[in-house]
């Protein structure tokens, strides 16, 4: 666990403070710079290029991490690299010729309720590129165990670029039209740095060679399109359809500031993440399925404690949070609270997707994803128009339970491993106990001074209280090193 560790740590730490730029940006900058009708369009366009990314990467990302290992030889580690650099170009070139010729239907369709959005639609197309390329090329750092630099530029780089421009508009430096068609120069700038940079950790040999199992890194590739267009649709469905059906996409800006409040729990599975990949992909490869169980139950242990500790901030401080946002953005509290749930439960399963996308058993997890994307897309269809954002959020919760308890069940059915221990018990026990303890009391103080001084005591209980109860080993000697108990 020591290169895993020291490497989430690193990412840890870059991915909050990518995490608190962007709550600067999300619930300051952007709710008192740009006009609410505007952040609802910036927010529908990345939510599209996300859902869109999948395709463009035509799932390489994902096929890196999982066959990269599984050469030995120079020439077809180069061979494999080179097919890996231009199969996305077989879903980019069509793409961008229908694009083309169907245009006039596409914005019709994009623009159905909201005609701001017709001007913007080639935008969506360049973002989704630049996201997808900047994926593969993350990726290819990954396989050389480096993460750290390719999370400073998925989580900061972009995020600095766009406060940047945020007070360029402020200052009328730019027009909110130029802020857009900057913002996506930012992220094509985020993709060529990071291509230069894994180019100098392992700088491609172009060799155009077939390989022994091209077939099966074709047809993972191919599906990997379909995970990664399930884990899109979940996470940015509920956007891009309340853009779609209500007429007012102000409502996806309001809708936005209240998922990036909860969203803010994944960040340490996001950190983890990106060193865990390549680890569970190298032992199913080595079939060591005991080091595979180890990391599961500990990457799960790890995350629920620190993603708890998040959730209980969250959950502690969210009234007095929106204290100090603009009125009209505190209509989110429902989505806030249940779509926060949703983020503990994905967390508390530690490396499972990296376990599922690495395994032989990828299609069945595959068809399963499929329903479920089909299920959150009719339940938002369903709730949307008689709820709105509260209903879309009910719906992303619904989708994300079932299909992240559908997960749990498979992986114990074939691998005979579960990501709990009794010590995820006395943490679910532990945060229960100290919302009904917190959630009605507060500090009679200023709310930014209240929720400063109440996660400080919540932090200190909570510590104490994970160290008394002896959850992990791991964790228990981390807060005696750091708290010197």
């Amino acid at each position: 666990m020591g290169i895993v560790l020291n490497q989430s740590f690193k990412n840890t730490i870059t991915t909050y403070l990518g995490f608190g730029i962007g709550a600067i940006n999300t619930l300051f900058l952007y709710t008192n710079f740009l006009s609410d009708q505007y952040y609802g369009l910036v927010a529908f366009l990345l939510s599209a290029a996300n859902i869109m990314m999948p395709f463009m990467a035509f799932g390489v990302h994902n096929a890196i991490v999982k066959f990269y290992s599984s050469f030995k030889s120079k020439n077809s580690i180069n061979s494999f690299l080179t097919l890996m650099l231009f199969l996305p170009l077989l879903f980019i070139i069509p793409t961008g010729f229908i694009g083309y010729f169907a245009y006039d239907a596409i914005v019709d369709w994009l623009s159905s309720e909201n005609q701001i959005v017709e001007n913007y639609v080639w935008h969506i197309f360049i973002l989704a590129i630049a996201m997808a390329y900047f994926e593969i090329f993350f990726a290819w750092t990954k396989v050389q165990m480096q993460t750290v630099f390719g999370n400073v530029m998925k989580e900061i780089f972009h995020r600095v670029g766009i406060m940047v421009l945020l007070f360029a508009v402020y200052l009328d430096w730019l027009s909110v039209d130029q802020f857009i068609i900057a913002l996506v120069g930012v992220y094509v700038l985020r993709m060529l740095i990071m291509k230069l940079y894994a180019y100098s950790v392992r700088f491609p040999k172009l060799i155009f060679q077939k390989l022994e199992n091209q077939f099966s890194i074709l047809k993972y590739s191919a599906l990997m399109i379909i995970a990664g267009s399930v884990a899109m649709l979940i996470l940015d469905i509920d956007k891009f359809m309340i853009g779609l059906m209500l007429p007012d996409i102000k409502q996806v800006a309001y809708y936005s500031v209240a998922i990036f409040i909860a969203t803010v729990i994944a960040v340490p599975q996001r950190a983890m993440h990106q060193i865990m990949l390549p680890l569970t992909a190298k032992y199913l490869n080595e079939n060591d399925n005991v080091a595979l169980e180890d990391l599961y139950q500990r990457s799960s242990m790890t995350l629920l404690v620190v993603s708890g500790f998040i959730f209980l901030l969250i959950i502690l401080n969210i009234n007095q949070l929106y204290e100090i946002l603009p009125e009209e953005f505190t209509g989110g509290l429902f989505v806030v609270l249940i779509v926060s749930l949703a983020k503990l439960y994905d967390n508390s399963l530690g490396n499972n997707n990296a376990i599922l996308f690495n395994s032989d058993y990828y299609r069945m997890v595959l068809f399963f994803g499929v329903l479920l994307a089909i299920m959150a897309i009719v339940l938002n269809a369903i709730f949307i128009p008689v709820y709105g954002i509260e209903g879309s959020a009910f719906a992303t919760f619904l989708a994300v339970f079932i299909y992240n308890t559908i997960k749990i069940i498979f992986v114990k059915q074939k691998f005979n491993m579960l990501p709990f221990t009794s010590g995820s018990a006395k943490i679910v026990l532990a945060l229960i106990v100290l919302i009904l303890a917190f959630y009605f009391w507060e500090f009679p103080f200023y709310p930014i001074a209240n929720i400063i001084l109440k996660s400080g005591l919540i932090g200190f209980i909570y510590i104490i209280l994970i160290y008394k109860l002896n959850v992990s080993e791991d964790i228990s000697e981390q807060i005696k090193k750091y708290l010197k108990l």
